[in-house]
């Protein structure tokens, strides 16, 4: 037992044995909640209690992070590993059909299951997420390479002193690499309690070529790193992943863009893309804009929603100002607020597109 109410379980499903923090006794509509990268399950804890008790908050450990099977991640299916592990975890819990909540890497997740899967969506909120077309090395709303081996992206782009801290479990600030100034810094814009459990969620991410940060390649092209084929990041990258045609969908369930205004990993100006660090001067050799330009998250988000809302599917973009990329642990009453209207909003009857 974590906490009074909350209670963590592993999972048989067909796929591997996911942990899964739950309310005791609680049911009524299934609310799945998906971490995001270098975290886990335990970001959810405050709004999983503060959910009112008319509604059944599951939230998972995604594989490679908490105490779900470290399977190794196959990259080359963009975030269809997670997407196709979420589902086993849906079905082996017979939830039927479920609101998604996905942060960061989690809403992509999210994003994934919406494209391939939304008859199953009451609802798909989305918190921060990444960009439809991945993490680094693209430009344009449309998403389009910067290279075409997605140079700029992928494994390499991890700071290895930050996956160095990582793997050795350092909780200390000391280092401004390390796990915890880089929570302070960048997961949130305001210091949050208890940022020792934040910090501790964060370290039992598995390091490696086969999970975090994943393996790369070399490049020609600026900055002389590609993509590989396995692990977290690589499964982030736009060789890898895109959804472009999420107006395609089979159903069209409301869609929530929750994002905090002063958000420093998902934005158009992210101090995690290599090209806007060289852009800075962080990076030796940027080759200018013309050649490799930040990529414009928000807005190539902004895009492909806007296709989905044309095609018939709700869809409301929500700011909160101030907050950094951790709305739902920065600002928990603005998260709920947002996330109650577009439960309520949902209705088991979504009709088909």
């Amino acid at each position: 037992m974590l906490l009074p109410t909350i209670a963590a379980g592993r999972i048989a499903t067909s796929r591997l044995t996911v942990n899964c923090l739950q309310i005791e006794g609680r049911s009524g509509e299934p609310v799945v909640f998906v971490h995001g990268n270098v975290s886990s399950s335990l970001f959810w804890r405050q709004a999983m209690l503060e959910l009112p008790s008319h509604y059944r908050p599951i939230a998972l450990d995604l594989r490679g992070f908490g105490d779900t099977d470290p399977l190794p991640v196959d990259a080359t299916r963009g975030l269809r590993d997670y997407s196709d592990d979420l589902s086993a975890l849906i079905e082996a819990l017979d939830l039927g059909r479920v609101h998604l909540v996905g942060w960061s890497l989690g809403g992509g997740v999210v994003l994934q299951q919406l494209r391939d899967h939304a008859q199953r969506l009451r609802s798909a909120t989305l918190v921060n997420p990444v960009s439809p077309y991945g993490f680094g090395g693209t430009h344009g709303i449309d998403g389009r390479l910067n290279s075409p081996d997605g140079a700029g992206s992928g494994g390499g782009a991890a700071n290895p002193e930050f996956v160095r801290l990582l793997a050795a479990g350092d909780t200390g600030g000391e280092s401004p690499l390390s796990p915890r100034a880089v929570f302070d810094a960048c997961y949130v814009n305001a210091p949050v309690e208890p940022a020792d459990a934040y910090v501790a969620s964060m370290l039992t991410t598995r390091i490696g070529d086969d999970h975090y940060p994943g393996d790369s390649r070399t490049s020609e092209v600026w900055p002389g790193l590609a993509p590989g084929d396995r692990g977290v990041l690589n499964c982030l990258a736009p060789t890898h992943f895109r959804i472009d045609d999420l107006e395609l969908a089979e159903a069209r369930p409301p869609v929530l863009w929750l994002r905090g205004s002063a958000d420093v990993i998902v934005s158009d100006t992210s101090l995690f893309d290599l090209a806007h660090l060289g852009a800075l001067g962080a990076v030796p050799g940027w080759p200018g804009a013309e050649h490799c330009p930040a990529q414009p998250m928000i807005a190539q988000t902004r895009a492909v929603l806007a296709r989905y809302a044309a095609a018939g599917g709700p869809v409301r973009e929500a700011v909160i100002e101030g907050a950094g990329h951790s709305v739902h642990i920065e600002r928990p009453k603005e998260f709920l607020t947002e996330l109650l209207r577009v439960l309520h909003e949902a209705t088991p009857e979504t009709p088909a597109g």
